[in-house]
């Protein structure tokens, strides 16, 4: 198999356009170059169709090219990754935005998979298929990717990147599915808003509260280990505890508790805010949730400045540094023990609320589009079910693109067919009128090039 392969689509908006991908993907490059083809920032090379004979030309020239700089051609019968993706955004309205990214190379695509949250049919495609291009959408801290589902003709394969700050994303336990949406862009984002973004949002919730629970109880367990050895006289192996050791043992914990601490600050605010939202005002859960509030609002400051002494330790060389990053989180955790301890003395209560807030708040929910119709008799359900109209000649067709065949060699056909925005209507059919006569296709034209 030749290592450099050239993927040609049709742009409702740009013309034919081309992929360059394999592992010399610089030869396709090459030939696009050669035969006029131009590169867009993003990668992708485009061939305006504007005027078809020399896009016919341009195209019946790449097949020549191609095979001189050792790279295969093949035609997509797929309406183009952007295009479906442009319209899958504007159905799901305000703020979604699109963009086509490109993977020449093999290895660039590999530089998804630590980032993608999802454990299905994404996941797997992306590892295990060769993709050489994907689409990524964008609303606020939602951001998804979409591919061609791979071994087959038709379909595309949604799923989710991890928000952050999550980075250890490989094989989450709380991933959303993918899902599977069609070209159709208007059911797609039926499918998208009614079962894949309320999943997203009940798998993030989810991870959230079991990221907040675990912080909570490592923080827990090591002040319960830090008062035995105090009250106790003696460390966990039954040794003498020396007196002049506890405040360094007071310092670590103080340490290690800033770190749990700073999941608490970075993922109970969208969980309180949840949390408000399903609680009865005045009872003592909705007093719980304000008290976790306010802990998290006092100790604001001091994790605005561990953000900021974190950017000043990389700046700053280690002998001009006031304090180490060991020393800055034994006191940040210090000015923020009194929030420490209201968390840890009302950690249980949160995890019921929040586990409440995800039930209420639901998983999926069903599908928008499958709606319960009432009974029919087989009988009356077929002389109701619509019969699709027949083709006839005066229905009028537009051809959008075409492939030219090459003498001696197979090359893919194109044709791009769609009802014309014509007011006329298709003729019926009956059993005593002629066969109608097909469209007619554009015609195929000979090679001119070399």
């Amino acid at each position: 198999m030749l290592p450099s392969h050239i993927t040609l689509s049709y742009s409702r908006t740009s013309g034919i356009v081309a992929v360059a991908h394999g592992e010399e993907y610089q030869w396709a490059q090459t030939a696009l170059a050669a035969c006029t083809f131009r590169r867009h920032e993003n990668g992708l090379w485009v061939l305006p169709a504007a005027d078809l004979d020399t896009a016919r030309r341009a195209v019946n020239a790449l097949f020549s090219v191609a095979e001189r700089h050792r790279t295969t051609i093949a035609a997509s019968s797929r309406a183009f990754l952007h295009d479906v993706a442009k319209d899958l955004a504007a159905q799901l309205g305000d703020g979604w935005t699109a963009e086509l990214e490109i993977y020449s190379h093999p290895v660039w695509q590999e530089d998804l998979v630590p980032w993608l949250w999802d454990a299905s049919e994404l996941s797997h495609a992306v590892q295990n298929t060769r993709i050489p291009c994907a689409a990524r959408l964008h609303n606020g801290d939602i951001t998804l990717l979409m591919v061609e589902r791979p071994g087959h003709d038709h379909g595309y394969v949604l799923g989710a990147f991890a928000p952050e700050p999550f980075d250890d994303n490989y094989d989450e336990p709380h991933a959303p599915t993918a899902v599977v949406v069609p070209a159709a862009t208007g059911l797609a984002a039926r499918i998208v808003e009614g079962r894949f973004l309320p999943a997203y949002q009940h798998a993030l919730h989810q991870r959230r509260l079991t990221t907040v629970t675990q912080a909570l109880d490592r923080i827990h367990e090591e002040h319960q280990i830090l008062t035995m050895i105090r009250d106790s006289g003696r460390y966990t192996d039954a040794a003498p505890l020396d007196p002049q050791a506890l405040p360094r043992l007071e310092h670590d914990f103080a340490e290690h508790a800033w770190l749990s601490f700073t999941h608490v600050l970075t993922h109970a605010p969208a969980l309180l805010e949840r949390c408000f939202t399903t609680t009865v005002p005045g009872s003592d859960d909705a007093n719980t949730v304000t008290r976790l509030r306010e802990a998290l609002t006092d100790s604001r400051p001091a994790f605005d400045e561990w953000h900021q002494r974190l950017n000043d330790l990389v700046h700053t060389p280690a002998a001009l540094r006031s304090e180490s990053r060991e020393e800055a989180r034994s006191r940040l955790a210090t000015q923020v023990m009194p929030a420490i301890e209201t968390w840890l003395d009302h950690g249980a209560a949160f995890a019921r609320i929040a586990q409440a807030a995800t039930c209420r708040a639901g998983g999926p929910s069903p599908r928008p589009y499958a709606r319960s119709r009432p009974a029919r008799s087989p009988r009356t359900a077929a002389a109701e079910r619509p019969r699709p109209a027949p083709l006839t000649s005066g229905r009028p067709y537009d051809a959008r693109l075409f492939f030219p065949s090459v003498p001696g060699r197979k090359v893919p056909l194109r044709l791009w067919i769609h009802p014309s925005t014509s007011s006329s209507a298709p003729t019926p059919t009956t059993a005593s009128s002629p066969r109608p006569t097909p469209p007619p296709l554009c015609p195929r034209t000979s090679p001119t090039g070399s």
